[in-house]
């Protein structure tokens, strides 16, 4: 077991050889399968086999390639990028494995797509993370493990098991690795949303807390109205859930860096880096980026600043635990 995998196993109090997995299975779809072939080394078990194609006319075509027959899937597939296509691949998924006599299945789904519009901010707009929630459980799910929700009211569009995991101790873990618990550091949360993830990770740090308080006029606009907190002469480390265009985190640099930090590092679980986020980054005012890989980050989304932290010992280490009935909450005693 690789030392990372290590820690996870011994800070919760358990290792990833104990318990009968024999009944387990874990599959996964296109969306994200590295991510999958890491839980599975962490778990010690191997991959399920399933096809997941197109016909000539685009439509997916799933075939589940061996018994699933009272089984406990685990299927893994995060509905990122492109999001239409992942999500409607894990229904189909869904549907195989609720016509094959799954015992239960498991969507474990680091990364959920449509998360930010959960609710209406204009007349006669959908609410379109509780739709996806409606098509995941009709199409067969009984249970979710997910990632950082953007808004953790997601929660209760669902009327079946929630498993609600944070990455921010993941994060918290390599900052302290890195000498940052040691340094003159202040946590930014970069919006008023956030303000419990970034306490939750001052604490950790033993660091205070400061907030940037912003407005969107539109998508992919932001304002910066006021920081709230002491940054003058601190390391800021901004913690979000999502980076996607990058302006709301470049925007809040700047700013920070106005008010007298000396370096801004951002830090998230979810690297959307749509466009040119990538060159944004790297070009802007932060000096590291550090994210997680509930999302595939392939070549043309790396950048030099950038560090990824692996999410599958945490993801490993809950399917274990929900397949022995374990608790999974007491991951994160001492956490939020």
């Amino acid at each position: 077991m690789a030392k990372k995998e290590e820690v996870i196993a011994q800070e919760n109090g358990s290792a990833n050889t104990n318990g009968d997995l024999s009944m387990m299975r874990l599959f996964t779809g296109n969306a994200h399968p590295e991510l999958a072939h890491n839980i599975a080394d962490y778990l010690g078990v191997q991959m399920g086999r399933l096809t997941c194609t197109r016909f000539s006319d685009g439509e997916t075509q799933v075939q589940v390639n061996e018994s699933a027959r009272g089984c406990d899937i685990f299927l893994v597939q995060p509905t990122c990028y492109p999001t239409n296509d992942n999500i409607m691949e894990l229904l189909i998924m869904l549907d195989a494995f609720r016509r094959a006599s799954a015992r239960r299945v498991t969507v474990v789904m680091p990364y959920y797509g449509y998360a930010r519009q959960d609710k209406k901010i204009k007349p006669r707009e959908p609410v379109t993370a509780r739709l996806i929630a409606d098509l995941i459980e009709m199409a067969g799910a009984n249970r979710i493990l997910t990632c950082d929700l953007h808004a953790e009211q997601i929660q209760g569009f669902f009327n079946i098991p929630v498993d609600h995991l944070y990455l921010g101790p993941e994060i918290g873990r390599y900052l302290v690795s890195e000498g940052y618990s040691e340094q003159d550091v202040v946590v930014v949360s970069p919006d008023v949303g956030g303000v419990a993830r970034a306490r939750a990770l001052a604490e950790h740090l033993g660091k205070p807390l400061a907030i940037i308080a912003k407005r969107r006029p539109e998508p992919g606009k932001v304002d910066i109205m006021e920081i709230i907190g002491d940054v003058e002469g601190k390391i800021a480390v901004m913690i979000d859930d999502i980076v996607d265009s990058g302006g709301s985190v470049i925007h809040g640099a700047e700013a920070l860096l106005r008010r007298g930090a000396s370096d801004v590092i951002v830090t998230c679980t979810h690297a959307v880096f749509s466009a040119s986020a990538p060159q944004r980054l790297q070009e802007g005012p932060v000096s590291r980026v550090i994210c997680t890989d509930t999302i595939p980050l392939e070549t043309r989304k790396r950048f030099p600043k950038l560090t990824v932290l692996s999410a599958a010992p945490l993801l490993g280490e809950a399917i274990r635990r929900i397949h022995l009935d374990q608790s999974v909450s007491s991951l994160f005693s001492g956490w939020r």
